[in-house]
């Protein structure tokens, strides 16, 4: 009896390799060695594309592979001692990869998978701006989607009123067509119905057969509080159709938050920098400040620096889990005048000698480095 080779030899991956490494390794090797690509050496091929396919139905399942790097063959050889089962996994697995690189709908021919073109509807986006101020109360607006609709003459049937579709001799109402590839069968969509399983003598005349048309629906939405830039809103069902018979999609709504005048978001916090004057920064003043709530008056205090941010608890924007608000941080900028009269400079003459400044402490670092040098 033949000697097996070692799994991982056979993939060309050594031991520590990844499951992501393994699964490209069976991917390339799968394209190399797969019989429909070797019609001149297909006995040959076959016999390898089973081995390849063995090692990795082992060692792409995680307790198998656990056996094999313990037990070896004898670990995996099943309860007759042949090869190794294939899980549903694995055979999602390969149905992955073979859909990939030859377009199959089920590799194996296993009954209940087989997916008609007409199963699912077409999933559409729509992109909506908005402002800081409706992203934080909330907004109900309409929007108008271009979209395929199942037809309303022949209520997506595609058939003339008065007929029905019939089932599609070709492939008996399957859909699908399965040939035998080898040592596994392959299953393609029916070019007959295109997956559909029925076939349709008399068409109707409003959507030629379709089952569709194109429309313009106006949709009532609704956009909760809080929302941020590059929100993503599901609508279930507003979607198109994507062939006679299919379902809706669903429409995905996209939402952009126009830059504002004042603010800017961090999060559900909200941060705003306001000018103030040297008289107000020096003496303190009471000032006025925008927020999404409408005007609030906040308390500068005697001696406030340039850069002194204060915070304004419960004045950002919305959760949009519904708990609680992000708050405003308001940044001082003292503005230093640039153009002076007389009197003004003659005022901040007067005043020069009573409002002098401490040295930079990084000057006064470096001052006392120079006296410790030079004693």
């Amino acid at each position: 009896m033949k000697q097996k080779r070692d799994y991982y030899e056979i993939l060309g991956v050594s031991r520590e390799a990844s499951d992501q490494e393994i699964k490209s390794a069976y991917r390339r090797l799968a394209m190399q060695h797969h019989p429909d690509r070797n019609p001149d050496s297909k006995t040959e091929s076959e016999e390898k594309f089973k081995e390849i396919t063995e090692a990795y139905s082992v060692l792409a399942d995680a307790q198998k592979r656990a056996a094999y790097d313990r037990f070896g063959h004898q670990g995996v050889s099943g309860n007759g001692g042949g090869g190794p089962d294939f899980n549903s996994t694995i055979f999602s697995d390969f149905e992955d990869i073979f859909g990939d690189l030859f377009g199959f709908g089920d590799v194996f021919g296993r009954g209940g998978r087989g997916r008609s073109r007409s199963a699912g509807g077409i999933d559409l986006r729509y992109d909506l701006e908005l402002s800081l101020e409706e992203a934080a109360k909330g907004l109900e607006t309409k929007i108008k989607i271009p979209r395929w609709e199942a037809c309303g003459v022949c209520e997506g049937t595609g058939a003339k009123a008065g007929s029905k579709p019939v089932t599609c001799t070709t492939c008996a109402g399957r859909g699908q067509l399965r040939h035998q590839q080898g040592f596994f069968t392959v299953t393609r969509t029916c070019p007959q119905c295109q997956g559909l399983g029925q076939m349709i003598r008399d068409v109707c005349p409003q959507c030629k057969g379709e089952g569709r048309v194109n429309a313009d629906r106006v949709l009532d939405l609704r956009i909760p509080p809080g929302v941020d830039d590059g929100t993503r809103l599901r609508v279930a069902g507003e979607g198109g159709v994507a062939a006679r018979g299919s379902a809706p999609g669903d429409l995905y709504v996209i939402l952009k938050i126009r830059e504002h005048q004042f603010f800017e978001r961090r999060g559900n916090d909200l941060y705003y920098t306001i000018p103030v004057s040297i008289s107000q920064a020096s003496l303190g003043a009471d000032i006025t400040v925008p927020t999404l709530r409408g005007e609030e008056r906040l308390r500068i205090p005697e001696g406030t620096q340039s850069g002194s941010v204060f915070r304004l608890r419960n004045l950002g924007m919305p959760s949009l889990e519904g708990r609680g608000h992000g708050d405003l941080y308001v940044s001082v900028f003292v503005v230093t005048p640039t153009r002076l009269s007389r009197d003004h400079k003659r005022w901040l003459e007067i005043l020069a000698p009573f409002v002098k400044v401490d040295n930079h402490p990084l000057e006064r670092r470096a001052a006392e480095k120079v006296k410790d040098i030079f004693g």
